[in-house]
């Protein structure tokens, strides 16, 4: 096999996630890249060529790419269970996964919901939510509070709490009635303001709206700090703080989606540390099994499950379900992966990392070009702009982050951009030196994509 063999067989058959398909066809201008295997954080392709993933495969790698430890745990228990029925049956994996997972969550969360994907977690939060206001009579709570530019899955359900038009604009006559509050985002800081400030002085709208939708609103749900889909927007730990404050006040849930930000990305194990607060509901996913399998788990009070527990003739129970929920090769991974975490200096290291990424990232915020350089722990981004006095944008018809994207191939790195927002979230066994080779790369593909 070879790169150009794999590229056409690829193109006569497969239809490609979040992507324009002509992109790639003859009249394209993007290369397809055919991967043949993973070692730590590079790709490998047909040819000999590597890439240094600086984007974890879309978040979800943080141990490298075939990790024996991982791996081997794994094909253990591919010789002993592959996957059984959750429903009415059970195994150890699952149960110490449970076990653990309550262990190191936020105090409160006592309660494990398992499911396929970080889009059907999210939908069971909602959905939970909603059951639950119902099972305790108080039927008229069916709405949920989302935050601007936020991002939740592409379910129809995860998809009407998003709040990013490229992914949502299309399906708009399939949605559910949300409400929408502006967003805390420290990117529209004004003149003298701190990113906490702008958190306070944002609250007021989310204020405002528990107050006069109390009564009909289920949930408010969040991406902690990271806005990650809505061009890595970042805000204050401040918020939330406010935010669990005005939701048991209000009497409304409060939704944690931490499927991108969990796991060590924000420097802490879970983003909602740096509240600290803890939500009704947590959703995980991504990180969950470093990236070997697909999981969600969604965490909850054992106030909510009990309002789920009665006689079966009350038809309270909580009908949803997965074919591979609890999937034990899953759950495996997912196990593998809390060891590293319990072994290693994981967060230390991240933060001696997420240090190393900031300072080589400084000289770009006096770039001509970049209205704002921006992180939480293991996640940074730069924003490109074409007037940084004015903060002005590209038009996003010019695409101009591919410039860095299509840059950064020929160096061999894979940096896939959101718009004009050219980010790093690396798997956590980077070295400081491919930190220093990444951002030379990017600070070429910058050069370039203002050029263009």
């Amino acid at each position: 096999m070879d790169n150009n063999t794999l590229k056409q067989r690829d193109l006569r058959t497969l239809w490609h996630p979040c992507t324009q398909m002509k992109d790639y066809g003859e009249e394209g201008t993007l290369p397809l890249l055919p991967i043949q295997r993973g070692e730590g954080v590079w790709l490998y392709d047909f040819d000999g060529n590597r890439y240094l993933d600086a984007i974890s495969s879309w978040w979800v790698n943080l141990f490298g790419h075939a990790n024996p430890r991982i791996g081997n745990a794994v094909k253990e228990q591919l010789d002993q269970l592959e996957h059984v029925i959750l429903a009415g049956c059970t195994h150890e994996p699952v149960v110490e996964l449970c076990e653990r997972l309550i262990d190191i969550t936020p105090e409160g969360l006592d309660r494990v919901f398992l499911a396929d994907n970080g889009s059907a977690g999210v939908e069971v939060a909602l959905k939970m939510s909603f059951h639950y206001w119902r099972n305790v009579d108080r039927p008229q709570k069916t709405r949920f509070i989302r935050l601007s530019n936020s991002y939740h899955g592409e379910t129809l359900g995860a998809l009407s709490v998003s709040d990013v038009p490229l992914y949502s604009a299309t399906y708009e006559p399939l949605m559910l009635d949300v409400i929408t509050v502006p967003a805390p985002d420290c990117f529209d800081r004004e003149d003298g303001e701190t990113c906490a400030d702008v958190a306070r002085r944002q609250f007021d709208h989310m204020e405002q709206a528990l107050a006069e939708h109390a009564d009909e609103a289920a949930a408010v749900i969040v991406e902690p700090l990271v806005q990650c889909a809505g061009h890595m927007r970042m805000y204050d730990p401040e918020y939330l703080r406010l935010l669990r404050e005005a939701c048991d006040r209000h009497g409304v849930h409060l939704i944690a989606d931490e499927i991108a930000v969990g796991f060590g990305r924000t420097g802490t194990l879970f983003a909602c540390e740096h509240g600290p607060i803890t939500p009704d509901f947590m959703c995980l996913s991504k990180g969950l099994t470093a990236g070997y399998l697909p999981m969600a788990a969604v965490l909850t009070t054992d106030t909510i499950y009990q309002a789920f527990y009665d006689d079966y003739e009350k038809l309270n129970m909580f009908l949803h379900s997965h074919s591979y929920t609890g999937n034990p090769l899953a759950c495996r991974a997912a196990l593998a992966t809390l060891d590293i975490f319990d072994s290693d200096p994981v967060l230390e290291r991240n933060r001696e990392l997420a240090a190393h990424i900031d300072k080589r990232l400084e000289p770009l915020r006096e770039h001509p070009h970049v209205a704002d350089v921006r992180q939480h722990g293991m996640i940074a981004a730069v924003e490109l702009v074409q007037d940084k006095s004015r903060r002005t944008p590209y038009p996003w018809q010019e695409r101009r982050g591919l410039h860095i994207y299509r840059h950064g191939l020929t160096r061999g790195a894979l940096l896939r951009p959101l718009g004009n927002v050219s980010y790093l979230m690396p798997p956590y066994v980077i070295t400081e030196e491919q930190i220093d080779f990444l951002v030379e790369v990017m600070t070429e593909g910058i050069e370039k994509a203002v050029r263009a």
